[in-house]
């Protein structure tokens, strides 16, 4: 069997020459994408996760005139969904948001819910609000956690899709939805065509099967099911675009899978980000000097896309869904290799050029490179509390060092051809302008100022703690190469006599030099 047989082709794929030739001012009506947006209703899920608050902030900032977005929020910590909101929107993510739209705070109407609730856990009012008048669906909510047991990771990533579809069906008004998956859910291909791939077991039989066996059981099922995926999170991910192309059928649908997700690269400036995910704690573990060694292999390519540009891709997908009504589901590929590729070696250079011009603080070790082979090693660390999710981090992205992918883009490349100039510019995609070792500094700088909370007026400060650790770091090695090669001369004799041929050596070689200066 060859890797497409088993899949279901859908959107353009190699068929873009034929798109080519469709006459695109037919299709759009060269309605800008602002233009689109102007008075829709927008419903978001999962926005307080990495992605969802820079799509907030982007379709408020760039498409002044929208209506309204609601949020479903969970309730957590004692904080309801008005309290989160209100932590959101005062961050500094929101400030040139703020400095343009004073009181965006308005369009922003917090649901309070949960994806793995029935009815995602609203009210009747609030569910009959969402059915009558929202335009666009933005689905981003899941369970992202790589170890997560099957059971959960299957209710939310793949019923919750089932409770969006049922949603949608209600909604009167409905022109999109737009679903945020990943670019390895079928990371079983070497090659992922922009299509949904046929599982090997039915959702539905899964999610029935989970519902009456033991937790022996689904460990069983974990690795029968899972196979050739690393974790639960791409399997379910898998499901559930398949669930979106069968039992969705009909909807105005997209899907759009972003690689690893990193900092932003332009928008709403340089090098925001607020997550322990992946890059970001690899970032933080080199810096602080807490990584030895990686698992993987430093000449794989690393398919890393900054956060702002799959939000693009999803807020113009929406766009092309509703204005040119595709009479297929469409999926595009959020990833950079294609177009701009680099190596986790040249990444992890990156980093160390970075935090050597701005060292973080209270560094554990002198921060070197480690060396991606074999697997992360060190003591236990002073910083217990922060160590336990870099751990996690890294360890989530060894499948990624190891292995590498190459994705189609035919559909991506078309979604930007049907864009106007302007807004090429404004909802930009294309990563080929990214300069990786410039993004790989403002990435650590992001990591330092909004995940670490570092004061930039103390680098002095931590640059001098790097000096020390550096004068400890080479008196140690130094220390070491002594003792063992005092070893060395004390068992062989061979070693010492030439230990002593040195010395003998240095000796008239200092005495030489002081006759030459005294004359």
């Amino acid at each position: 069997m060859t890797e497409n047989q088993g899949s279901v082709h859908l959107g353009w794929g190699a068929a873009l020459p034929h798109f080519q030739q469709l006459d695109v001012s037919c299709m759009t009506g060269k309605i800008s994408v602002p233009e689109f947006y102007a008075g829709k209703k927008i419903f978001v899920t999962g926005v307080t996760g990495l992605m969802g608050k820079v799509l907030v902030e982007k379709l408020l900032r760039c498409c002044p005139d929208v209506d309204s977005v609601y949020c479903l929020i969970r309730t957590r910590k004692n904080r309801d969904a008005q309290q989160r909101i209100s932590e959101l929107t005062d961050s500094k993510l929101f400030d040139e948001l703020r400095k343009v739209q004073p009181n965006f705070r308005q369009k922003i109407l917090p649901i309070s819910g949960d994806v793995m609730l029935p009815d995602f856990g609203m009210s009747e009012s609030e569910r009959h609000m969402i059915e009558e008048g929202v335009h666009i669906i933005f689905h981003g909510a899941a369970s992202i956690r790589f170890d997560e047991e099957l059971r959960v990771s299957v209710d939310m990533n793949v019923v919750g899709v089932q409770k969006m579809i049922k949603l949608c069906r209600n909604c009167k008004h409905l022109e999109a939805l737009v679903h945020v998956s990943t670019a390895y859910a079928n990371c079983d291909h070497t090659h992922i065509e922009e299509t949904v791939y046929t599982p090997s077991v039915e959702p539905q039989k899964v999610i029935d099967t989970l519902q009456w066996v033991d937790d022996e059981t689904v460990e069983f099922l974990r690795r029968k099911l899972v196979k050739n995926k690393p974790n639960t999170y791409t399997y379910t991910k898998h499901l559930a675009e398949w669930v979106l192309l069968t039992e969705g059928a009909g909807l105005p649908i997209a899907i759009v899978r972003p690689s690893i997700v990193g900092a932003t690269w332009k928008e709403p400036f340089p090098g925001w980000i607020d997550k322990f995910t992946g890059p970001s704690g690899m970032a933080v573990a080199i810096g602080k000097g807490l990584l030895r060694a990686l698992k993987g292999d430093k000449n794989v390519v690393a398919d890393l896309i900054p956060n702002d540009i799959p939000i693009n891709i999803m807020i113009t997908a929406a766009w092309y869904t509703a204005v040119v009504k595709p009479q297929k589901l469409m999926v595009y590929h959020a990833v950079t290799s294609p177009f701009n590729p680099v190596t986790w070696g040249q990444l992890q250079t990156g980093v160390l050029e970075a935090v050597k011009k701005t060292p973080m603080e209270g560094c554990f070790r002198l921060p070197v490179g480690p060396l991606i082979a074999n697997r992360v090693i060190g003591r236990e660390p002073r910083m217990l509390k922060i160590y336990s999710k870099l751990h996690q981090a890294t360890d989530d992205l060894a499948f990624f060092i190891k292995n590498s992918w190459t994705w189609a883009t035919d559909n991506l490349q078309a979604l930007r051809c049907q864009l106007t100039p302007h807004d090429q510019k404004v909802f930009y995609f294309d990563p080929r302008g990214i300069d990786w070792m410039k993004y790989m500094e403002i990435y650590c700088l992001g990591t330092k100022i909004f995940l670490l909370k570092e004061d930039l007026a103390r680098v002095p400060a931590a640059h001098a703690h790097i000096r020390r650790l550096r004068i400890i770091h080479y008196l140690v090695r130094a220390l070491l190469i002594l003792l063992f090669w005092h070893a060395v001369i004390r068992r062989s004799r061979t070693a010492h006599c030439l230990w002593s041929l040195v010395i003998s050596f240095l000796m008239k070689l200092g005495q030489k030099l002081h006759i030459i200066r005294s004359v």
